[in-house]
Formats: structure tokens, sequence, C-alpha cells
């Protein structure tokens, strides 16, 4: 490891020394070959030709640029970044003349059941949010006697006016 290191800062002094790909954290050459031989199979190729049908592979190797370290790559995606434009968004800013009753204000929006979790592997809100749109499909469709109703987990706002 400290021969490797001396030629790096040989051939770059002031590069950094933390790689992204050194902190890869993936199989190594014996972790593949035991998978390999759990499953199977002689080689990643092999494995390869019988998970994924032909018809969807690429049949040649990829064009990929050389890898980057973790400040270069973060550097061109900033200049990239930078050459974005901001403009004045209205989606989100509300509906005219719309008023919703304090009933489902309460019950349904401010719900602190809806935002925490509530099993203990599934620590993310989107479960609350999944249910919270069920009870807002239900209630849509027993006021307007519907026999469906829409209710979009991207864009709630849209679906509630």
């Amino acid at each position: 490891m400290e021969v490797l290191e001396t030629q790096n800062m040989t051939q770059a002094p002031l590069a950094h020394p933390d790689r992204f790909a050194r902190r890869h954290i993936g199989p190594n050459a014996i972790e593949t070959a035991e998978i390999l031989k759990l499953l199977g199979y002689e080689s990643l190729e092999k494995l390869t030709e019988a998970a994924v049908p032909k018809k969807i592979r690429l049949g040649k190797p990829l064009n990929l640029p050389a890898a980057q370290s973790e400040f270069d790559a973060l550097r061109d995606l900033k200049s990239i970044a930078s050459q974005n434009q901001v403009f004045r968004s209205f989606i989100g800013m509300g509906y005219c003349d719309c008023i919703t009753p304090p009933v489902i204000q309460c019950n349904v929006f401010e719900n602190p059941g809806w935002n925490t979790q509530y099993t203990p592997h599934q620590a993310e809100i989107s479960q609350g949010r999944l249910e919270a749109l069920l009870n807002f499909q239900t209630l849509a469709t027993e006021l307007t006697a519907l026999d469906i109703s829409n209710a979009s987990i991207l864009d709630e706002a849209t679906v509630c006016a």
C-alpha cells in the first residue's frame, strides 16, 4: 500500500489522496468467486448471459470516461449546475377559492401519524403518505358517489385541488 501511495504522490504530488473508487465497498475477487461458485457459474459473463436477456444487452463495451476523484466529480457537477437558469415556479402556490375543511386539515394534513415511521423497518414517511392518500381517495369517492378517485403521490396538492 505504501509503495502505491508513494507512486501516486510522485506522479501528482498535490493530488488529493482520498479517491472515491478506493473507498467503494464491493465484493473482492475472492468473494466474487465464492458467489459465482454458489450460483453455479464459472464467470460473471456466464452469469450475465443466464440472467440478462440477449435482446436488452448492449453488445459492445461502454464508452465511459476515466474515473475521477470525488473532488473532481463535484467540481464538474458544480460547473454543469452553474449553467442552470433559475425561473419563478408557481407550482405549489395554492389554488384560488379553495377551502380546506378543518376536519380534513386536522385529521389528514396535520396528523403526525402520516409523517412518522410506524414500522421498525421503514424509517421514511412514504408509507404514511400512501395511507393518507388512500384515506383521501376513500373520502373523495364517498363525497362524490364516484366509483374511483385519483391520487398522485408525486403531486398531492394537485390531487387535493
